[in-house]
Order: C-alpha cells, then sequence, then structure tokens
C-alpha cells in the first residue's frame, strides 16, 4: 500500500490543489488584524443628484481599496492569515510570502479620498460637489459608500479670442477655429481648457512655432457682468505664463538650419539610408510631426538603443538640429522550448534556437536563422516521431521597388523575403516539406500586417508504411491529403491591437486575421498542363493544390486591482478551409489541429477530433487534423510570492471536416454541442517582465471521442488530461 501511494501520478495532484484551493476560501480574512482594527472589504461610489454620471469613473481617485477578489474569492489573503501572527520564522514566514495580506481600515484615507473627489470633479467642470462617507462595519470588516452630491456646472455663453497684433500668428489662429475643442454651449471646466491648450500648443508646433506651449495660453472668466451668464475669453500671450509682459517676444515660425546624423564609429552603416529615412531637412519650416516621424523612422530599425533628436535655437527664427543615435546589441539567440506529456506516457519536446543579425549588410538589414526540432516518444518503447526544420529569413528597411520619398509617414514597410525546408520522419511516412515567401510588412497606425504575393511550398512523401498506405486506398480524402503536392498562392497576417507592449501591464484587446489563397493563379494555365488519371493539373509531375483558407482571433485581456494585479484574458478563435478546382480536400499541413500547450491543454497536439471520432489507429503518433476549427478560452490570472503566478483555465472547443462522409468527424450545427470538447486546469507562471515561463496541467471536463462529462474518478484514469511547458502567456 506505502509502494502505491509513493507511485502517485502527478495527475492526481490537481483535484487536490483545487481542493486546497477550496478550503482557503472558507478560511478567515481577519485572523491577523489587530484588536481594534477593521480589514477594508467593500468600496462604493453612489451619485445622488444624477443618473446620467458614471461612479465608476471615480474609482481612480479612493486612496485605499480592499483587496481584489474574482466573485468575492481571494484565496491567498486566507492563506496570509493561516500564519500564526506571534510568529516571524518558519512556517509562518513562507505563509505571509506567498498570501496577500489583508488591507486594514483606515480612516485617514476616506478624509483623503473625499478631497480627491471633489477636486477632481472641479476639474472636470461640476463645482461646489459635495462628498460625503457612510461607514459600515459587519464584524471585523468595513464597507466605505461615497456619497457624491454633484455641484453645478456652468455653460460657456459667449466666448472671444484676445490674440498678439503683431506677426502671421492671429492670422493662422482663425484658421484653426473649427478644430478648437473649447466652444459655446460646453460647459466650462478646467479639464476642457487645458486638453485644448495642448492640442493647440501641438498644432502651432507643426507651423513652426518652435517656442510656443501650452504655456502661452491664458483663459478669464466672466459671471459677473451678466448674472446668470459666462462669458470666457481665450488669450494668447506672446511670452509664457510664467514670464512677465516685459519678457514677451513676437511670436514667429522658425525653419531648419542645419542637421547633423551621428552615431558611434564602430557601427559600420550605410549613411545615405539614415539620410533617406530623415525627413528634417535644412531650409525647412520646424515641424513637430516630422520630428517624430523621423524618431520613429529610426527606432523602426531597431539598431539603436536610443534615438535623441536635439533642436536648438541659433538665431531669431533658425534651428539646427542634431541626431544622436546610440548603437545596440546587433546580434545574439533566442532560444525556446514547449515540452507536454499526458497520462498515457506519451512525450513531446519542441525546442527552438534562433541566431539574428539585424545590420547583416550594413543597411539595417535583418537576417534571421532558425532551428526547430518537435519529438515525441514514449519511454520504454522504440517508436519516435521526429521533424527538424531550418528556416532563414531576411528583411530590408525598404519596399523593393519604391523610393524612400514615396512615404511621407512614420512608417516604411519592409521586404521579407524566406526559404525554409523542414524534415518529418513519423512511423507512418517520411515527409519532405521546401518553402518559400516574398513580401512585406509593416504598421499603419496600431494594424501590423504581413501580406506575401508570392507563398511557395512543395512537398514530397516517401517511405510510406504498407498498413498506413492501404488506410489511404480506402479512404480517399486522406489519399488526397497525403500525397505529394505544389503549392502556389498569395496569404497574409493583420493584427490589430489596443497594447503595444509585449507583456501588456494594463486591459488590453487585439484581433488577428491569416488567410491563404493558393491555386488560382497557376488555375489560369491549366488548359496548357500535363493532367493525371483524374484530371489534375501537373507541375513537374506533382498536382498544384487550390483552395482558401482563413483564421480569425479575437481576445480580451481585463487587469485589475492594485499592488497583486489580476487578470481574466479570454480569447475566441473560429478557422476555416475549403478546397476546390485541383483539389479535393486540403493539404495536410494547412489543416487545422487542436490541443497543445497554446490550445486545448487537456490535450496533446493533434490530439483532438475530429468532431467526435475516436482516435484514427492509422497514426502511431496522434494525427487528427480538420477542415475547421472553433474554440473559445477563459484564465484567471493571479499573483502568488516573488515573480510566480497562478492561473486556473477553462479551454473549449475542436477541429471539424466539411467534406468526410463520417458524421462523427463532420461539422453539424445537430451535434455541435456533444462534439465540443471541454478542460480545465491549473498553471503556474514565472514572470520576469522580459519572458514569462509557463507550467499548465489540465484534466479532460468533456471528451466528444467517448460521449461523456468527466469528473474526479475520471480525473485517475489513463489519458485523462496533459501538462505542458512553455514560454510567453498561451493567448
Amino acid at each position: 500500500m506505502i509502494g502505491e501511494k509513493m507511485r502517485m501520478h502527478p495527475y492526481r495532484l490537481l483535484p487536490a490543489l483545487l481542493a486546497v484551493l477550496m478550503l482557503a476560501v472558507s478560511c478567515s480574512t481577519t485572523r491577523v488584524i489587530p484588536e481594534g482594527e477593521y480589514r477594508l472589504a467593500k468600496n462604493a461610489i453612489e451619485i445622488t443628484n444624477s443618473k446620467k454620471f458614471d461612479p465608476s469613473s471615480l474609482n481612480q481617485y479612493i486612496k485605499q481599496q480592499p483587496n481584489s477578489t474574482l466573485f468575492g474569492w481571494n484565496p491567498f489573503m486566507s492563506i496570509y492569515n493561516w500564519a500564526d501572527p506571534d510568529k516571524e520564522t518558519g512556517m509562518a514566514k513562507f505563509l505571509r510570502k506567498i498570501g496577500t495580506a489583508p488591507v486594514v481600515y483606515s480612516p485617514f484615507a476616506v478624509e483623503s479620498t473625499i478631497e480627491n473627489i471633489e477636486n477632481h470633479l472641479e476639474y472636470i467642470g461640476y463645482y461646489n460637489s459635495k462628498v460625503a462617507s457612510d461607514i459600515r462595519v459587519k464584524g471585523r470588516k468595513v464597507a466605505v459608500n461615497y456619497l457624491v452630491h454633484l455641484g453645478k456646472q456652468y455653460p460657456i455663453d459667449s466666448l472671444s479670442y484676445t490674440l498678439p497684433e503683431r506677426g502671421t500668428f492671429a492670422e493662422d489662429f482663425r484658421a484653426d477655429l473649427p478644430n478648437v475643442g473649447v466652444k459655446v454651449g460646453d460647459y466650462l471646466s478646467e479639464f476642457a481648457l487645458e486638453d485644448e491648450t495642448v492640442r493647440g500648443a501641438a498644432h502651432f508646433r507643426d507651423l513652426g512655432y518652435y517656442d510656443f506651449s501650452k504655456n502661452n495660453y491664458v483663459f478669464e472668466a466672466d459671471t459677473i457682468s451678466v448674472p446668470g451668464k459666462l462669458f470666457l475669453d481665450m488669450k494668447v500671450n506672446e511670452h509664457s505664463r510664467n514670464d512677465s509682459e516685459e519678457n514677451a517676444q513676437p511670436l514667429r515660425k522658425f525653419y531648419i538650419d542645419s542637421v547633423t546624423i551621428s552615431h558611434s564609429k564602430d557601427l559600420i552603416f550605410k549613411d545615405k539610408i539614415l539620410k533617406d529615412l530623415n525627413t528634417i531637412h535644412p531650409g525647412m519650416k520646424y515641424s513637430e510631426s516630422d520630428i517624430r516621424t523621423t524618431y520613429t523612422r529610426l527606432s523602426a530599425l531597431k539598431l539603436f538603443s536610443s534615438v535623441g533628436i536635439e533642436v536648438t535655437p541659433t538665431d531669431s527664427n533658425l534651428v539646427n538640429c542634431a541626431i544622436n543615435l546610440t548603437q545596440s546589441k546587433l546580434q545574439g539567440f533566442k532560444a525556446n522550448l514547449e515540452a507536454s506529456t499526458n497520462s498515457s506516457g506519451l512525450m513531446g519536446i519542441s525546442p527552438q534556437l534562433s541566431f539574428y543579425h539585424k545590420n547583416i549588410f550594413h543597411g539595417g538589414e535583418w537576417l534571421n536563422l532558425s532551428f526547430m526540432g518537435n519529438f515525441q516518444f514514449m519511454l520504454h518503447d522504440p517508436i519516435r516521431s521526429n521533424e527538424f526544420g531550418v528556416s532563414a529569413g531576411l528583411s530590408f528597411p525598404k519596399f523593393l521597388g519604391l523610393p524612400y520619398s514615396f512615404f511621407s509617414g512614420p512608417n516604411i514597410p519592409r521586404t521579407e523575403i524566406n526559404l525554409s525546408y523542414n524534415y518529418q520522419d513519423r512511423p507512418e511516412y517520411t515527409r519532405n516539406i521546401f518553402s518559400t515567401s516574398f513580401g512585406y510588412s509593416g504598421i499603419l497606425r496600431k494594424l501590423s500586417y504581413q501580406f506575401y504575393p508570392l507563398q511557395l511550398n512543395v512537398v514530397q512523401l516517401s517511405h510510406m508504411d504498407e498498413i498506413f498506405y492501404e488506410t489511404l486506398s480506402r479512404n480517399p480524402f486522406m489519399r488526397y491529403a497525403y500525397q505529394d503536392h505544389f503549392d502556389a498562392g498569395v496569404g497574409g497576417t493583420f493584427y490589430l491591437s489596443s497594447s503595444s507592449e509585449a507583456i501588456p501591464s494594463e486591459s488590453y484587446r487585439y484581433l488577428r486575421l491569416t488567410t491563404d489563397l493558393s491555386g488560382n493563379v497557376i488555375g489560369l494555365f491549366k488548359p496548357m498542363m500535363k493532367t493525371d488519371d483524374e484530371g489534375r493539373g501537373l507541375i513537374f509531375g506533382i498536382p498544384y493544390s487550390q483552395y482558401v483558407r482563413a483564421e480569425l482571433t479575437l481576445g480580451r485581456t481585463w487587469m485589475f486591482g492594485r499592488g497583486d494585479r489580476q487578470a481574466i484574458a479570454t480569447r475566441l478563435l473560429a478557422g476555416a478551409g475549403h478546397s476546390y478546382g485541383n483539389s479535393s480536400v486540403l493539404p495536410f499541413e494547412k489543416q487545422f489541429y487542436a490541443g497543445g500547450a497554446n490550445s486545448m491543454r487537456g490535450w496533446q497536439a493533434r490530439a483532438l477530433g475530429p468532431g467526435m471520432s475516436p482516435m484514427n489507429e492509422s497514426f502511431i503518433i496522434p494525427s487528427q487534423t480538420g477542415d475547421m476549427k472553433l474554440e473559445a478560452n477563459v484564465e484567471y490570472r493571479f499573483p502568488m510570492f516573488w515573480k510566480v503566478e497562478g492561473a486556473l483555465f477553462v479551454d473549449a472547443g475542436n477541429v471539424w471536416t466539411f467534406k468526410q462522409d463520417d458524421p462523427k468527424s463532420k461539422f453539424d450545427l445537430d451535434t455541435l454541442g456533444d462534439s465540443i470538447a471541454m478542460d480545465w486546469g491549473l498553471g503556474l507562471r514565472v514572470n520576469l517582465s522580459f519572458l514569462v515561463l509557463r507550467l499548465d496541467a489540465a484534466k479532460k471536463l468533456h471528451d466528444p471521442a467517448v460521449q461523456k462529462w468527466l469528473g474526479p474518478d475520471d480525473w485517475q484514469k489513463k489519458g485523462s488530461g496533459a501538462i505542458h511547458f512553455g514560454v510567453g502567456y498561451p493567448f
């Protein structure tokens, strides 16, 4: 019996960990709070005289926030309270380290919050607002309700402008009047006035007024001349509000006198490219937009750790511009590793090593060499699946065929050329894939894109297992998927995100669309081609593929809580492919699969589906694929201790076929609910800011292959889940 306990499978720890977390929910959260003090359990804001004002907009001005929870649950606060308050070492110290201390209610924070909210309301135009607090005590917990009575708003009845009489500024100001953000009828607020000074100052600096700033604006409000009326005068001075009128100088436009570009002598770089990317030239009118454009273009080269642009006035209306570039690390290596195992003993390891050089031909060209592997095996079993790949990518900092002058904005498209070779040695067959592509990548505002007008793949299979070959001969859909083919077409990836950070620290959302269209142009020449017995056009004796494929991903992550940041991350994914013309089925490498470290984590990669189909016995190593994929993921992320984070997640989805006759694998709305797979799991992550290391353990909740909902008893059985190691968040 002792021996059996010692051999407890790691998957059995998952329900045990969940039990520990559930126990934490029921534990006291006030045990360690000193006598006479209370835990802050809740804040609320109530607007007493308006239903239109959103009270949540005032939450950020509350000085003391309670511990963040999910549906009232914060297990780590309970864990902190397990610690003996009279001990500072041993287990007590450990529990405090991994737990979260309860927030002790502070009356001083309440008073400070009241002052904060009143000041903010006046700033946004609610004058003489009043805020009171309603403190409610229940046991050792306190709930604070802030009662807000909004002050009076004053609409602007008349708006006048006092402008400098010297120079051309008054003329430029009047030309900009349609864009002025303060208008008659608007409510007066310091916020609106400040916002307009920032906008206006940036606009006039773009027109050449180099030394103009928001401090040149002064506003005078008159509520006395006519009772009940508000007259606002917007005044532009020839001096900063911090200076006296004696220092006034005419507002004048500046022009570029000289431009210098300097960088380390150790950096060998074609200076002509720097000059072409630069949009600041002698004789031009000074423009802050040109400064930003040049900064963005030079930063996009990724050759410089810093891009400094210093503008210095030299004469009455001339400025010198000095662009100073600090060299960054030009080359290096990157490594990535994913690993997984399931309770049946199948293991998978996917290492990747990349070498990069950001200035290979001394003109900002990026070279990337990548070596990858994918190895699946079972211990004490000679059967293996091995995959090796090598790829080379070269990216030029321009749109080949067009001069830099063709692009006026801050973002210049890059030209990309890629070559790759992939070798797969499976028990059923050996496959070689040769690929190349030519295209462009760039950014349009927040939209990143990669567009390839030429994508070419040549796939060759050999050493096919006799039993597997016989299976293919009985299944035409599988036979067409596992044959030599020639794939040429266009494709692209389009990515839109509200955050530009590699690991976002605030709430964000994103959209990713990938598309492939293959065989249409080649199909125009089919009458001139040789054909096989089935009428398919051949190129070098190989049939070409013809299909359309698209995949759309929508993601959103909500960050909440202060200090101990938590997050709820969600993702929806839908993809489908359709073969036609010269093809009766999608090429295997273009088919969809589910499972793995970033998909349905209760299954290993390619081990789920299609639909309600059982595992295809033709494959010794799983290779379940389909023409369509649907998936939804929800993950709750929470801090634990140091840089370690925890996660609780649920995945749902599957892949399906369109053309196969098997009703179990085919997509059908009538059986969609039964064919959706589900899993749940727990994860550990080490967040190093620049890198996230991840370990996820998942259990199946619903397995379409056996048409069964799985519970704790099933989670002890073979094939009930999987463990994955990866780099980065799964989505």
